[in-house]
């Protein structure tokens, strides 16, 4: 069974937690590999966003093709939220997708999507959603975040997570990066697609 984790990341949020999804993969099997979406945005722009940084310090991590995706069983998808929506990079990127579509390239695979917001109501939620409804339109087999991660029901603390995803809350200026319990959720959600994936492919 093999696995694909691919990601966008403005400011660093997304790819920690892909980092952790990925580490819950890796207990189930040796074959995940970690990739990013393509860029869309120049340097400059990127400069005056202030992600140019962790843009650069991403570099080592391989841009992902549409067409490899067909050589994955488990395909999790992650992406910020913008205006309750994944953002434009994911957007276009799973547009490309349709030559797999006309040839039913991803059908019955496994898949799954984590997000990264400013705020606790940033739209967390709808945008996984959002992805959710493009893998679902491939005939994927859609997994969540069960409540059996207790972590999402902890009422201690302020904490993403919910039954769609994982998910963690940057804060306003980007100045909160994902909380232990938003990890574990990751790993968690890793762990758990991966045993799904791998009781269909193996």
């Amino acid at each position: 069974m093999k696995a694909l984790v691919m990601f966008y990341s403005t400011y660093g949020h997304t790819w920690q937690i892909a980092e952790a999804v990925k580490e819950g993969i890796h207990e189930v099997t040796q074959d995940v590999t970690l990739k990013r979406i393509p860029e869309l945005l120049s340097d400059s722009v990127l400069k005056a966003l202030r992600a140019l940084e962790f843009q650069k310090k991403m570099e080592h991590i391989p841009v992902v093709s549409m067409e490899e995706l067909a050589d994955y069983d488990l395909l999790f998808f992650g992406s910020p939220t913008r205006f309750g929506n994944m953002i434009g990079q994911m957007r276009m990127f799973l547009d490309s997708t349709g030559p797999l579509w006309s040839k039913n390239a991803l059908t019955g695979k496994v898949g799954s999507c984590f997000t990264s917001s400013g705020t606790q109501h940033g739209g967390q939620e709808s945008t996984i959603l959002s992805m959710y409804n493009t893998l679902i339109h491939h005939g994927m087999i859609v997994v969540g975040l069960p409540y059996s991660f207790k972590g999402q029901s902890r009422i201690d603390e302020i904490t993403g997570c919910s039954p769609y995803g994982t998910s963690t809350i940057s804060g306003p200026s980007g100045e909160r990066m994902p909380s232990e319990n938003e990890l574990n959720g990751a790993r968690f959600q890793g762990k758990f697609a991966a045993r799904i994936a791998k009781r269909i492919f193996e």
